[in-house]
């Protein structure tokens, strides 16, 4: 799995779900299939009267989650932006020829009430339960720092291998600490809340 296996997960998927939140701190969710994909950036329509699109001017943060036939989830976490003024056009056309259905929503001079957004910056995760154990990995797109994330074994451990046992996915390895494989992981916490020695830190 890399990065451009998972926007073209995405874009297979078509209808993603968008997450924001909004002035009041209320989280607010909405399905967006207005999407061009391209290497390195999503660009994506909305208009400009809807509350998503003042939530994005706004704050611009966003999360975008896509879950596939085959037990797959693919979550995006960024900033959107508004395109510069001279831009709109073109991305607007492109994406309204990859989705012929938007000419019945927006027909003719009606779509320039759109406005077009871009994300070039973006941690994606990548998560996958339909294979034993899981598999789970991080990617960049565009210069972001990842955040690290899940639990880690410290030097306190004593080897007594209870963590191991209570591991539903069985990825916590023997060593002086343990140490669990961070690709398989659920996050789950059993092992931190089994630890008797509290050795295992959630970071």
């Amino acid at each position: 799995m890399d990065l451009a296996t998972c926007l073209k997960k995405m874009e297979l998927v078509g209808v993603l779900a968008f997450a924001t939140v909004d002035s009041d701190g209320a989280p607010q969710i909405r399905n967006i299939s207005a999407i061009h994909y391209e290497p390195d950036a999503l660009y994506f329509f909305t208009a400009r009267g809807k509350n998503f699109c003042k939530e994005l001017l706004e704050d611009g943060r966003v999360q975008i989650l896509c879950y596939t036939k085959y037990k797959e989830m693919i979550r995006l976490s960024g900033k959107a932006y508004a395109v510069p003024g001279d831009e709109q056009m073109k991305w607007r056309d492109k994406i309204f020829e990859e989705q012929p259905y938007l000419g019945n929503v927006y027909p003719g001079d009606t779509r320039s009430i759109g406005i077009i957004f871009c994300i070039d910056k973006a941690e994606i995760e990548y998560f996958h339960l339909g294979v034993n154990p899981i598999f789970r990995e991080t990617y960049r797109l565009g210069d972001v720092k990842l955040k690290e994330k899940g639990y880690f074994i410290t030097e306190s451990c004593i080897g007594c291998g209870t963590c191991r046992e209570m591991c539903p996915q069985r990825c916590i390895e023997d060593g002086s600490p343990f140490t669990i494989r961070q690709n398989h992981c659920l996050h789950c916490g059993n092992c931190y809340e089994n630890c008797p020695v509290k050795a295992i830190e959630r970071r």
